[in-house]
């Protein structure tokens, strides 16, 4: 095959042995690489009734079939195992160079079974693939430990790696690359924690092999032209996600006082104006982007000085809009040491919240806290709960669980305020502000997640790419945000078109959003850049098969329809303020209409037999 290391890394961390087997190419033709060719293994081997922080949890870490080439935005690599913070499928994904720098070693995954006695590290520098001791690295940061491999092997070397919140189980760990990329939902720092794999070094000197090479550089420029001129280009240099908290705002669908309502009084304070004004250095690219969503910035002075990367919109708002707090430097700095720790800023500023929110309603005093302020808006508190959490000292230890066990282990009613899908909190997004999004939370594979589908086409003013990816007689109503019809058939193909995208490696800016790079486009690119035949239909019915196959690992560790569900404030309590104002999430309406077009039961939720059938998973 072309356009691929060719090998995968297996790592047996109990007894210390390392196996490099070929990689699968009927595997690939199925299920491509990335997000499908884990989704397949850790299916085949990870069984009911497995302890997410025992050894016998299965870590997938896999880069996509155009990872690494020069098609826009192909930095992409996929984190999967069984999730220690909801406990059914677990996936997590990053950019950065880390994945481009395995594939050019050679490899295009590595999976680590059993688990490790002693700290240790594996350190890969192309055919050279060993594990080495990590004494010296336990209990090091993210930014520590990188510039101590670097120090020891080679500057040009790229890392990924745990920090103190990994090592300490906590449930929401991430995992990090290129000190501040975090492949951070879904808890899987805690799984290497769990391992004693501290981090993975690689220096790759090797080259890729494409198909087509008489046309490959001729339509790459293509794309990057394309990708060039698109109006939308220019704003996500110039902002990258932080201006999504203005249009959030616009729209009501920004989650305030813990999802209390969609609009932030405040939200002008900590908007991307706000940090490009006077905390901005410099956008930052991946490999092969030319968006540049990443941003450098700093502040100079003061309890929350630092300097390092910035947050996207859901930092901005889990940490900012969600704890009621307008402190731009608060989240800054709270971002950073998320990223130093090695957390997952979505759960971390949910928990906290929903701390907050127990807080102000009396149910959590300052016996519970150890005399820790939890007034909304409190920047000192959120930045000294970050530290506490990752460490897992004093109140701290609670929340490290999630707001979800947090609340089982409080009681007094404080699970009301629990804002989660299958026990992973809600991203930044309001779903009584967006149907859609509300519906994609309760069908994500991983719990509560808006990249999964990722369906923002009913945002704003996507009217005519909905006309063409499903025809004019779907709207008005599918575009519009606050109309539920049409919801489900949006989000079944969003999904099915996104795990694609997250199988061979891109950036969902430019597939999904701007919609620059469809079906037809990627399957171009695959054709001249590893050799593959594939065709729009045989894409997206790859990416409906890995949709099902998640369904399915879900499935046997127990979960239906009554998993498919949000907290009841945002659908029996109307948004109280705001442009959304008035408006509940419809989920038993769209639920049904995503269940028909999928092909799964009304009833239980679960695939039907004439749908495995169609998409060849008839012996599963």
């Amino acid at each position: 095959m072309f356009g691929v290391g060719g090998e995968i890394i297996w790592v047996d961390m109990t007894k210390g042995n390392i196996e490099k087997r070929p990689l699968d190419e009927d595997l690939v033709n199925k299920y491509l690489l990335g997000a499908g060719f884990l989704s397949k293994v850790l299916y085949d081997m990870i069984p009911a009734g497995t302890d997410p922080l025992g050894k016998n949890n299965v870590l997938g870490i896999a880069t996509g079939l155009l990872t690494a080439s020069m098609f826009p935005q192909s930095s992409r690599h996929v984190v999967a195992a069984l999730s220690p913070l909801t406990e059914v499928w677990g996936e997590s994904h990053a950019a950065g160079f880390f994945g481009p720098e395995l594939k050019l070693a050679g490899y295009d995954a590595i999976m680590f079974t059993g688990a490790s006695k002693d700290p240790v590290y594996l350190h890969i520098q192309d055919a050279n693939v060993e594990l080495l001791d990590a004494t010296h690295l336990w209990g090091k940061d993210v930014f520590e430990t990188d510039d101590i491999l670097r120090k020891d092997h080679n500057r040009r070397y790229r890392t990924l790696s745990i920090g103190q919140a990994g090592e300490n189980l906590v449930r929401f760990a991430a995992v990090m690359n290129d000190r501040d990329r975090a492949s951070a939902r879904s808890g899987l720092g805690a799984v290497m924690g769990s391992k004693r794999l501290k981090a993975i070094a690689v220096r790759g000197s090797g080259k890729i092999d494409v198909a087509d090479p008489k046309n490959y550089l001729k339509q790459m420029d293509e794309f990057y032209r394309r990708m060039l001129a698109n109006p939308f280009t220019p704003g996500r240099v110039k902002y990258g996600t932080t201006s999504l908290v203005e249009l959030m705002q616009h729209i009501g669908r920004l989650p305030s006082y813990n999802m209390r309502q969609g609009v932030f009084d405040g939200y002008d304070k900590i908007s991307g104006d706000a940090i490009n004004e006077k905390y901005l250095v410099k956008a930052r690219a991946d490999w092969s982007c030319l968006q540049r969503c990443g941003r450098y910035t700093a502040v100079r002075s003061g309890p929350f000085a630092f300097e390092g990367g910035a947050p996207e919109f859901e930092t901005q708002s889990s940490m900012g809009s969600r704890c009621g707090n307008d402190n731009l430097e608060s989240v800054l700095y709270g971002h950073h040491l998320a990223n130093q720790y090695g957390m997952d800023t979505i759960s971390l500023g949910g928990t906290i919240s929903w701390a907050m929110e127990a807080w102000d309603e009396g149910l959590l005093t300052a016996e519970d806290t150890g005399g820790i302020d939890l007034s909304w808006g409190n920047a000192e508190t959120i930045v000294r709960l970050t530290e506490m959490i990752a460490l897992r000292e004093g109140f701290g230890d609670v929340l490290a669980e999630g707001s979800e066990r947090a609340a089982e282990r409080i009681g007094r009613s404080t699970d009301k305020f629990v804002m989660t899908v299958k026990k992973q909190e809600i991203a930044g997004q309001e779903p009584r502000a967006q149907k859609s999004m509300g519906l994609a939370a309760v069908t994500a594979a991983r719990g509560a997640d808006h990249l999964y589908a990722f369906p923002v086409l009913d945002e704003a003013g996507f009217d005519e790419d909905i006309k063409k990816r499903f025809g004019e007689e779907y709207l008005p109503e599918m575009a519009d945000r606050l109309n539920p019809k049409y919801k489900g058939i949006m989000v079944k193909e969003c999904e099915d078109f996104m795990v694609m995208v997250e199988s061979v490696g891109l950036c969902k800016y430019g597939t999904q959003i701007p919609p620059e790079f469809y079906y037809d486009d990627i399957a171009l690119a695959l054709r001249v850049h590893n050799g593959l035949d594939l065709t729009r239909e045989d894409l997206q019915t790859i990416g409906e098969r890995i949709v099902n196959l998640n369904r399915l690992f879900n499935a046997r560790l127990g979960v239906t329809r009554k998993d498919d569900c949000l907290p009841d404030r945002l659908t029996k309590e109307k948004a109280p303020v705001g442009p959304s104002a008035g408006e509940v999430v419809e989920l038993d309406q769209m639920l049904d209409e995503y269940y028909r077009v999928r092909g799964w039961d009304l009833t239980t939720g679960l695939p039907l037999k004439k749908t495995l059938e169609r998409l060849d998973l008839d012996d599963i």
